[in-house]
């Protein structure tokens, strides 16, 4: 939002039929810069009323903070979770000579498997409870789409995927050139893939939502 002093300037100077160009003239004048200016006039529409119209500001409210913040932690719980429990699967299945008696974290498999079902159990349903709460949300309430929290959020959780995505494969790739290239490896990356994958592919989603919501505004 631009410095309030100038906010109600320009408002006003609107309200009374101004013209931007004179109303730009005049602040260029007073000292503010150009990109102070374009940025202020760019919160009211152009329209043929003589009034000042705002356009939809994006926002910050600290219950959605709470609310996203309390949903990564609840994806990132079940995305450990699940990945934990598949890597023990494949490790049970496929078995290795050289292959120690712990696994993630240095526990044992059985113990292992025991917390990843339990992590599943207790921050699946959560996940899904509050996913769905906050879509409810949104369709009900537009302006929701304008949250700051949201767009900050959801592409640091793209980024996080996409990471993911380029360090399996190149995880791939290396193994490959060292000919360390095991079935049970190659099933274990195939599962980082798929996790990241939908993390991303579900954020990328809510991206492109919010920016279609964005330019229909």
């Amino acid at each position: 939002m631009a410095n309030q002093t100038l906010d109600i300037f320009i408002r006003d100077a609107l309200n009374r039929g101004e013209k931007r160009e004179r109303i730009a003239a005049a602040l260029a004048a007073a000292g503010w810069t150009q990109k102070e200016i374009d940025n202020a006039l760019d919160d009211y529409a152009d329209n043929d009323l003589g009034l000042a119209v705002p356009k939809p500001r994006p926002y910050v409210s600290a219950r959605e903070a709470f609310l996203y913040l309390v949903l990564f932690m609840l994806l990132g719980v079940v995305a450990w979770n699940l990945g934990s429990l598949l890597f023990a699967l494949i490790d049970t299945a496929i078995a290795d000579e050289l292959d120690q008696e712990y696994g993630y974290l240095f526990a044992n498999r059985e113990t292992q498997i025991r917390q990843a079902i339990a992590g599943l159990v207790v921050g699946g349903p959560l996940f899904g409870w509050l996913a769905l709460h906050i879509r409810k949300q949104r369709r009900n309430n537009p302006a929701t789409q304008r949250s700051r929290v949201r767009k900050w959020l959801t592409y640091i959780a793209l980024i996080i995927a996409s990471f993911t995505l380029v360090g399996d494969a190149i995880g791939l790739v290396y193994s490959f050139l060292a000919g360390e290239l095991s079935t049970r490896l190659l099933l274990k990356l195939l599962v980082v893939a798929i996790l990241a994958g939908g993390v991303f592919a579900y954020f990328i989603r809510d991206a492109e939502e919010g920016d279609a919501n964005d330019q229909a505004s």
